[in-house]
């Protein structure tokens, strides 16, 4: 297998991981705030009553919503650019100097977004864990409390949920920073074949020209 190749399956196997990742990013997050009734557990905090029940002071869903809007693009690219790379390996071909270059800023965008996507997750979820660890021993036995029951809100398996959703997200991030690395691999590569082209063509016409004008013998005179 050339280089090329190696390069391309390495990118299909890539996407592969990030289509995978980015389902468990989505589905535990939409499973949350299904249970949370669209409150976002993350960067909540609160204060329990008497009776034990915990009073949310619930933060903005804007949180969730980023983490959910980025999980979305995650997995429609990785979806979209899976196959496009498998029929490049079932072709035998490649991409071209531009796409290469579109997939780059297309990676390092997506990168960027994630980073910040799993850095509000792993913020907002220690802010959580940090208001309901006043009663409870550690943020996993929080999952029984009660929190509004007027709301039906069911806070069970909400440590597996967004445990998963963290997980999740920089476990992308890793993976989008490899396909940024590869894409961008694959430019270079593309811009050390342009130049060798270069440099052969300018040699090419230095010979040509070399030839054209070099010295023109007669026969002498008897």
């Amino acid at each position: 297998m050339g280089r090329g190749n190696f390069l391309l399956l390495s990118q299909t196997t890539g996407y592969v991981v990030a289509f995978i990742l980015s389902l468990c990013l989505v589905v535990p997050l939409s499973i949350n705030l299904d249970n949370f009734k669209e409150h976002c557990l993350l960067y909540t905090t609160g204060t329990f009553q008497d009776d034990g029940n915990f009073k949310p002071e619930w933060a903005s869903t804007s949180y969730c919503y980023y983490t959910m809007l980025v999980g979305i693009i995650l997995l429609l690219t990785s979806i979209i650019q899976t196959i496009r790379m498998s029929v490049f390996l079932f072709r035998g071909i490649d991409s071209s100097f531009l796409s290469a270059f579109l997939d780059t800023v297309d990676n390092l965008l997506l990168t960027a977004l994630s980073l910040i996507a799993a850095i509000i997750v792993t913020g907002g979820f220690k802010k959580w864990c940090d208001a309901v660890t006043e009663r409870f021993a550690s943020c996993d036995n929080a999952s029984i409390m009660d929190i509004d029951k007027d709301d039906d809100i069911r806070t069970a398996g909400f440590y597996i949920q967004m445990g998963t959703v963290q997980f999740a997200i920089w476990s992308s991030w890793v993976c989008w920073v490899f396909l940024t690395v590869l894409s961008t691999c694959k430019l270079c590569r593309y811009h050390e074949q342009e130049n060798v082209i270069v440099s052969m063509a300018r040699e090419r016409q230095r010979i040509i020209s070399s030839s054209n004008s070099g010295p023109l013998y007669t026969l002498p005179d008897v």
